[in-house]
């Protein structure tokens, strides 16, 4: 049967990336004027670009669902290009010196989330067994997949749980209803992270320091860029965007049809491949004269097409579909702010940037496509720090979840 047709104003997703455009070109251009100053003091510029698009998909202007610009445009080809550009002008060893604190934050949160399965689904089994009647626990398992790693993962746990189209859907609208709330309220408080560390004393000197190395190489490398310039990072960044899909297919089916474990750190699937190629590729150029492109404004562009995909990840959204199944999203409510509290309390022990929180979570609510987003709310030379992490969510995702799912189906009988 084929899909219903929009009931959407636009339709033609021509027409909606010029809205797009406009759009961020006017959050862009007001938060540069001295009358706004005290607006954008309080609402962060990052997060209207996230919101506005969302907003025109819940009053029925677009059409988010069925919109291409998401996929395969923003996700599939500027999200890599925009990891390229930023990780171009890395600095390693600068990255590798945040230490193991932010991978015990990561650890954390995948395993906060895996508890926090458990003890939702014990608390509504306790206080509103209704919600969590039937196959509600297989919803969850597939949602856990999405919560510790992705969307390839939580297709995964679809496949093995034989999880019903119905609650996959429905758990599908809390993954993005709950976990895009929360990414907007991390990137809200990127905006105070400066507030936050100063409050709960956290060593910060780390990201100081790639912060302050970033920007005094920018400076040093600064330029007026030439066209030649411009043209050579469009054609580094779509040049590997390019790269990486054509070799990211036949690499994703000689894994998935001989490699016995392939599956279970989902190597079959091609976009895994596309961000590992598209990064690993600005991290070898990092280390060569590519490198001084950033004086041209690598990262700038990198920056400009996350944008992009910003919006593009907030016209899915329908705010108004909240209320819909109210229990089903209280009880993904609760489930994260189980692992929001779990992963605070640890934060708060070893007494770390509010930036190591917010990227442990994001790398696992969000993933790859939405990490490196609220990583370059922080800072853009982080955005690349994100991208790693929410790539490693695609190899122990599909674990957590399944074991989550043994334990969430055995109390559910």
């Amino acid at each position: 049967m084929p899909p219903a047709p929009s009931t959407a104003l636009i339709t033609n997703d021509i027409v909606i990336l010029g809205l797009i455009a406009a759009t961020l070109g006017a959050v862009f251009w007001t938060s540069s004027l001295a009358s706004f100053r005290k607006f954008y003091s309080i609402v962060p510029a990052l997060l209207l670009c996230y919101l506005i698009p969302g907003l025109f998909n819940t009053f029925g202007l677009i059409d988010g669902e069925h919109s291409r610009l998401y996929n395969p445009v923003a996700s599939r080809v500027l999200l890599p290009a925009a990891l390229v550009l930023l990780t171009l002008s890395i600095d390693l060893k600068a990255v590798l010196r945040l230490g193991p604190k932010l991978v015990a934050m990561y650890v954390t949160a995948s395993l906060s989330v895996v508890a926090g399965g458990i003890l939702a689904f014990l608390l509504f089994q306790a206080v509103h067994p209704e919600t969590v009647a039937g196959d509600t626990w297989a919803g969850m398992t597939a949602l856990a997949g999405s919560w510790t790693g992705g969307g390839a993962n939580m297709l995964a746990m679809k496949e093995i749980f034989q999880v019903d189209a119905t609650t996959f859907g429905q758990f599908a609208v809390v993954d993005v209803g709950v976990g895009y709330v929360w990414m907007a309220i991390l990137i809200f408080l990127a905006g105070r992270s400066a507030a936050i560390d100063a409050r709960s004393g956290a060593d910060t000197r780390a990201i100081d320091e790639l912060k302050d190395k970033l920007a005094a190489f920018k400076a040093q490398h600064s330029r007026v860029p030439t066209l030649t310039d411009l043209m050579v990072i469009i054609g580094i960044a779509f040049g590997t965007v390019g790269l990486a899909h054509w070799l990211a297919a036949p690499l994703s089916a000689w894994f998935g049809a001989n490699v016995s474990w392939a599956r279970s750190v989902s190597l079959h699937e091609p976009f895994v491949w596309v961000v590992v190629i598209s990064t690993f590729v600005g991290l070898g150029l990092s280390f060569t004269r590519a490198r001084t492109l950033e004086g041209a404004g690598a990262s700038n562009i990198g920056t400009l097409l996350l944008y992009f995909l910003i919006a593009a990840i907030g016209m899915q959204m329908d705010i108004l579909a909240l209320f819909d199944r109210p229990w089903l999203y209280l009880l993904g409510l609760v489930w994260l702010a189980i692992h929001v509290l779990i992963l605070w309390l640890v934060a708060r022990l070893l007494k770390v940037p509010f930036f190591y929180f917010a990227i442990g979570s994001q790398s696992n609510i969000g993933g790859p496509a939405s990490a490196p987003v609220v990583a370059s709310a922080f800072h853009p030379a982080l955005a690349p720090v994100g991208a790693l992490l929410g790539t490693l969510g695609y190899a122990t995702g599909t674990g957590l979840a399944y074991a989550l799912g043994l334990v969430l189906r055995s109390l559910a009988q």
